[in-house]
């Protein structure tokens, strides 16, 4: 059985309809990317997947869990045990250190953090951001805040890694480091990876790709 099923999903904001009776699989540990141009319904579908939202028919199942029946409660916990997200955009606290961001959701959900910091150490030294750590967000610069966001979303080893234009306010260089981290750092954590690009570069690293054009999947 599909770790992720769609079923005729459609999701509408008012008179406006994004999403159009959407409909695929996806394997547990599968590295996806979804492509689709601005205003494709691309990161709405993500934001569905992620919990972060619920459709306006149709199902999104994950596992044995239906999120399109789910209360607001139900999806927080599930995101929280589930998902670790990669946005263009860092939200990274600007009143807390790099490393205190990267164990906030571990504190919220009441995890053991003396794991987390071990897997922090490890992934800090592999991205090259250890001298981040004890800094705030905004003495760092965009890529180094980008990398510490990668490690606050597998700071809890989730089953799902659902990353929104990573690569957005990147330059080509790092585009292609990211993308190649984040392939890599999700099979080595034994995440399903879903990345939303508009970028062929970035598509291209990835095994599978599930093209979305006017909130319908064409390819």
């Amino acid at each position: 059985m599909s770790f992720i099923r769609l079923e005729k999903v459609e999701k509408s904001f008012g008179k406006t309809k994004v999403l159009r009776g959407i409909s695929f699989s996806i394997q547990e540990k599968e590295l996806v990317a979804i492509r689709g141009a601005s205003g494709s319904g691309k990161s709405t579908l993500l934001y569905l997947l992620g919990g972060l939202d619920t459709p306006t028919s149709g199902n999104v199942v994950i596992g044995n869990q239906n999120l399109s029946t789910k209360s607001d409660e139900e999806l927080a916990q599930f995101r929280n045990s589930t998902v670790g997200f990669v946005f263009q955009f860092h939200f990274l606290l600007p009143s807390m250190t790099c490393r205190d961001n990267i164990l906030l959701p571990g504190r919220i959900g009441g995890k053991s953090l003396s794991e987390i910091e071990k897997s922090t150490a490890k992934l800090a030294d592999i991205l090259g951001v250890t001298h981040c750590l004890e800094k705030f967000p905004f003495e760092i610069s965009g890529g180094e805040q980008q990398r510490i966001n990668i490690i606050r979303a597998l700071s809890l080893r989730p089953k799902i890694l659902l990353c929104d234009e990573p690569t957005g306010n990147l330059d080509s260089k790092n585009t292609e480091k990211v993308a190649s981290l984040l392939k890599n750092l999700a099979q080595e954590y034994g995440a399903t990876l879903l990345v939303v690009t508009h970028d062929d570069r970035v598509a291209s690293f990835f095994p599978r790709k599930i093209v979305i054009e006017d909130g319908q999947i064409i390819g």
